[in-house]
């Protein structure tokens, strides 16, 4: 319960902490973004992590200098295409066997849910849950145990992996100084959070109307 509750205050107060990192680390504050966007996206037992507030939160902090924006942009960019890479190499590795094996760490419903996805948007996938909380952290490894052709995953990975990160980042930087957005900072993440996860919501209202089906080996692999 006491985890929940600092995970909760670290979403809705993410600017007073990521000021208090870049203040304590200064310039290593770019080492621990990277490493927390690449495990966001490289380990499929994270997908909690606040990837889309997090990178908006650092532009907001890039616009009134405390971190370079385009330095930021390059890293983290980087780091979302290194996690997605890693992530369907674990996934690849582990195959097919993890639709059979029940485990803690990795929730079957959400495999169920990003296979879904796949089965509606093909390759594409990759680049459209690089935008949706949990299917961002499973779309890769789902990839990897489906034997997706790398070239195929490795197109969709960079491309997304470039736009996500400028869309959350510059939006940050460009609206840091919205007095709006200044004063209302968790009002804004929340909102942030809430646009991001209504596809989710979306899909499991879909979902809730039809008729379960048998769970099968993922098809990811492009015609």
């Amino acid at each position: 319960m006491e985890l929940i509750k600092l995970v909760i205050d670290i979403f809705l107060h993410l600017d007073h902490y990521l000021g208090q990192i870049i203040s304590t680390y200064g310039f290593w504050t770019y080492l621990l973004l990277f490493i927390a966007i690449f495990i966001e996206t490289g380990l499929v037992v994270t997908p909690f992590l606040p990837g889309d507030s997090l990178l908006f939160a650092a532009g907001t902090f890039a616009a009134i200098g405390d971190l370079n924006v385009f330095l930021l942009y390059i890293l983290l960019a980087a780091a979302a295409i290194l996690g997605d890479t890693v992530n369907y190499w674990i996934g690849h590795f582990i195959g097919e066997k993890v639709y059979t094996t029940n485990s803690k760490l990795i929730k079957r419903e959400y495999l169920e849910k990003t296979q879904a996805f796949y089965n509606k948007h093909g390759g594409k996938t990759i680049f459209l849950a690089r935008f949706i909380p949990i299917i961002r952290t499973f779309a890769p490894f789902v990839a990897g145990v489906g034997r997706m052709r790398y070239g195929y995953f490795i197109s969709y990975n960079i491309f997304g992996g470039l736009i996500w990160p400028a869309i959350c980042i510059f939006a940050g930087y460009f609206f840091a100084n919205v007095p709006f957005v200044l004063d209302n900072f968790s009002i804004v993440i929340l909102a942030i959070i809430f646009i991001s996860v209504i596809p989710v919501f979306v899909e499991l209202i879909k979902g809730r109307s039809k008729k379960p089906a048998a769970a099968v080996a993922p098809e990811t692999k492009p015609e």
